[in-house]
């Protein structure tokens, strides 16, 4: 009897459990889930491609004004933040001394000239007279030797006076170059001297202006590549045409130029100075104003743009995508995206057109598995869109 009633009991609780779960159990335990994903469909842009150079502008001129003799400053005679020409006399330094000493070297100077014209008279005397043996040959030679002597000095103390002439002209300090100068650091009573370090003054030229950027030799080569093929817009032999775009973002009005001649790679970093020369005739520009130079790299009619959060990097740097084959799997693709544009990478190697890039459930997207494209997926450029890239 016993044995019937365990057979009983185990049909029932068999029955039981059969009645309870109505799915079959997955091959891991539980049910398959197939990820979701949303995709942007590449199609290629059009898009114009510029290089920003960002940095400070400097005066292409500048010029300190030092003093190149010791004395007493009489005068300032400018008005500092003045513009000033090239020649104009700024200061003046108490001439007394250096007039002394000029007036003492032309006295030299004069005595040495009738030593000489005494000296030259003996000796064409002595011409005729040693010819009938009025005088010896050696007297003759000594007047000979004397007026030579007596032209040596002449010549030295004619340096003598141009020197004095020289350092009484430095009496007056005047401006080496034209432009606008600044604070004076002396005023009138004040003792400078040839040797010291600090500017009495600095004038800074703003008719021409400059723009000096580092940039790695790689970048320096591309730049020169370009120029070279002629996507830079040239101007003169060995320059490229920049636009330059104000702290305001205005653009400013005249044309500048960025200089490939001249360039030395720094050892150490490894980065070249790009220098870039921007007319300046209404004086717009200002020392020390922060502005961007673009170049204008040319257009792309079939450029290929992929959102930055598709794109993944290796510790390598290697640059990769998801997307999604003809089979609805999920494949990882190697790409060559270096340039930034906006919010979104310029792929030049690993996609084409029609291509379907993961942009979004990409934590749940591995290499081969299938994937769910989402209803609400768009495409990155169903037709054609002008932009402007812009290369930092």
């Amino acid at each position: 009897m016993l044995p019937v009633l365990v057979a009983a009991v185990v049909l029932a609780l068999g029955g039981c459990g059969k009645g309870s779960s109505g799915a079959s159990p997955g091959p891991m335990g539980g049910a398959a889930q197939m990820a979701e994903v949303g995709v942007v469909t590449i199609a290629p842009q059009k898009v114009v491609q510029t290089t920003e150079l960002s940095g400070r502008l400097s005066a292409l001129k500048v010029a300190d004004v030092r003093p190149q003799i010791s004395g007493i400053v009489l005068k300032r005679l400018f008005t500092e933040g003045s513009d000033v020409k090239a020649g104009q006399l700024l200061y003046q330094i108490d001439p007394a001394t250096y007039q002394a000493s000029y007036d003492q070297a032309k006295g030299t100077l004069a005595n040495a000239q009738a030593t000489l014209a005494s000296a030259k008279t003996k000796a064409d005397r002595y011409v005729e007279l040693v010819k009938i043996n009025a005088v010896s040959k050696q007297d003759y030679d000594d007047a000979l030797a004397a007026v030579n002597e007596d032209q040596a000095t002449v010549i030295a103390d004619r340096a003598s006076l141009e020197s004095a002439r020289v350092n009484l002209e430095y009496t007056r300090i005047k401006a080496p170059i034209s432009g606008r100068i600044g604070a004076s650091t002396v005023t009138e009573g004040a003792l400078v001297t040839s040797d010291q370090t600090t500017a009495l003054s600095t004038i800074q030229a703003f008719d021409q202006m400059y723009l000096d950027v580092s940039r790695s030799s790689m970048e320096w080569l591309r730049l020169r590549k370009e120029f070279a093929a002629g996507r830079l817009q040239k101007m003169g032999a060995n320059g490229a045409a920049v636009k330059l775009v104000m702290e305001d973002g205005t653009e400013y009005g005249q044309t500048g130029v960025l200089q490939f001649t001249g360039i030395t790679v720094d050892a150490t970093t490894g980065s070249v100075t790009l220098r870039m020369i921007f007319p300046n005739p209404n004086q717009e520009l200002l020392p020390g104003m922060f502005v961007r130079a673009q170049l204008n790299e040319g257009q792309d009619d079939n450029t290929i743009l992929v959102p930055q959060l598709a794109v993944s990097r290796a510790s390598d740097g290697k640059a990769t995508v998801y997307v999604v084959d003809a089979a609805n799997n999920a494949k990882q693709v190697i790409v060559q995206a270096n340039t930034a544009y906006g919010d979104q990478w310029i792929v030049t190697q690993g996609l084409k057109a029609g291509d379907r890039v993961i942009v979004s459930g990409l934590q749940k997207v591995h290499a081969g598995a299938p994937v769910k494209i989402a209803a609400n997926s768009a495409s990155t450029g169903a037709s054609a869109v002008s932009a402007d890239a812009t290369k930092q």
